[in-house]
């Protein structure tokens, strides 16, 4: 049967990818984006134009662990060949890592109940020669108990606007973090964060205020005075993209999508959801 006289399906994807060879994801004219590499693999298997819906853009150099899209086809395939077939004309900064049938009406982004991220610091005086892109790079000791003290008081419900990009398109600032840690791991500083959303360079602005509170160079009381004057020209520079990995995304349980290994692990504090 031809396939254009079916019926469109929906199928969902787990999708991980290096971001620094890409301006990000959302299709720009003229530019390499993971939403255009991962629309032509996909359109070479159905064999006819694919459009896909993410769960979270991300922008120029930052990197998923796991970004959730879905989309619509008429071209019946099994999940197998849609993870090999497509896999097999991506590039190999780009892997689909797992493929299914969406449930009713999900939707990769609207259906979404929270986000994960993770931003890794080298902290060590000389840059990595062999992850230059993969972290971001901190010459200066970090203390990383000073900097998870902080971004305590970035947890519940806040207005973010001392923490979003001035071009930043979102209706409301308001944004309710579940979770935020830093911990040091050996030579890296890691800071995980779980929200309902972010906001535009949200993450991004959150670990550059950490770094000056880690470095000594404010206290740790400034992330919660950011908070009160909700100014984003009284916050830190937006840290760089290199070391930021959108880690996960969760949904609620009927629609069936599997979370990140990375995400089942952190601490249950981190899944407060309802």
């Amino acid at each position: 049967m031809n396939d254009s006289y079916l019926q469109p399906r929906r199928l969902v994807m787990g999708i991980e990818y290096d971001g620094s060879q890409f301006a990000g994801w959302q299709w720009q004219r003229d530019k390499i984006t993971v939403q255009s590499v991962l629309q032509d693999a996909l359109a070479i298997i159905a064999n006819h134009p694919v459009s896909v819906f993410c769960a979270g853009r991300t922008d120029a150099g930052v990197h998923a662990l796991e970004q959730v899209v879905h989309f619509e086809t008429t071209a019946v395939r099994t999940p197998k060949a849609w993870l090999m077939g497509g896999n097999s004309n991506l590039p190999d900064s780009v892997r689909i890592i797992w493929v299914k049938p969406a449930i009713a009406d999900f939707h990769a982004r609207y259906s979404a109940i929270a986000r994960f991220y993770r931003y890794i610091i080298l902290n060590r005086p000389i840059k990595s020669a062999l992850q230059p892109t993969q972290t971001t790079w901190c010459y200066q000791p970090l203390d990383a108990e000073n900097m998870h003290t902080a971004a305590q008081f970035l947890l519940g419900e806040h207005d973010f606007s001392s923490f979003r990009a001035q071009n930043c398109q979102s209706v409301s600032p308001n944004r309710l973090m579940y979770f935020i840690q830093v911990q040091r791991v050996g030579e890296q500083v890691i800071i995980d964060l779980s929200a309902n959303a972010f906001l535009h360079h949200m993450v991004r602005n959150i670990a550059g205020v950490l770094i000056e509170i880690g470095t000594g160079k404010k206290p740790v009381s400034w992330a919660q005075e950011l908070l009160a004057l909700r100014d984003r020209k009284a916050a830190a520079a937006t840290a760089s993209p290199c070391g930021l990995y959108l880690g996960g995304v969760h949904y609620p349980p009927h629609y069936e999508i599997p979370s990140h290994p990375l995400f089942k692990l952190l601490p249950q504090d981190a899944k407060r959801f309802d």
